[in-house]
């Protein structure tokens, strides 16, 4: 069966139960053919859409692939998460999941970044820029965690207000430790 037939929802254009016996489908495609045949003044698109209901329903063994296919698609899961995203249970959407999610990527950005200068080698240079892309990825995300930390606070809190001083804690601490780590690559 084609996946467009799987889509379409035979029952509900001929307004039957799924339980609804050969006779009462033909019932209800008669009535239906009758009421919008374009002969009549009918939309010629809503009789062909009849029409392949009835072709289907109307036919006992289409009807139970039809109905196989549906069951099928039913059980199929409804969203799908990318194998590389860490699952929802794991780090929840709070601040202590935001931090260990950023952290996460930071370290391992950090520990990609010592281990390929440990063995570098001169055709290793986009990788090295790899290292330094995924450790910038994760002072971004603690930069958001700062930013979501800092809109759970009520508005009466005195950090709510002074947004600048936080901001320049914040680079100047990973200016700081940028250049702690190019130090520490340098001597290596």
């Amino acid at each position: 069966m084609r996946s467009s037939e799987e889509a379409k929802d035979y029952y509900a254009i001929l307004g039957s139960a799924e339980d609804a016996s050969q006779d009462e489908i033909e019932r209800l495609y008669k009535r239906l053919a009758i009421r919008h045949h374009p002969d009549r003044g009918g939309d010629p698109e809503y009789m062909k859409a009849i029409n392949e209901a009835y072709g289907v329903l109307g036919n006992e063994a289409a009807r139970r692939a039809y109905d196989a296919s549906r069951n099928r698609a039913d059980e199929a899961p409804i969203s799908i998460t990318p194998p590389l995203s860490l699952p929802s249970s794991l780090l929840p959407d709070t601040l202590l999941g935001r931090l260990l999610g950023a952290l996460f990527i930071l370290c391992g950005g950090l520990l990609f970044l010592f281990l390929i200068r440990i063995y570098y080698i001169r055709f290793m240079w986009p990788i090295f820029l790899l290292a330094v892309l995924i450790v910038i990825l994760g002072v971004s995300k603690l930069h958001n965690v700062m930013i979501f930390a800092r809109n759970d606070l009520p508005s009466s809190h005195v950090l709510r207000h002074h947004i600048w001083i936080q901001e320049f804690a914040f680079w100047s601490t990973m200016g700081l430790s940028a250049y702690a780590i190019i130090l520490l690559l340098t001597a290596m």
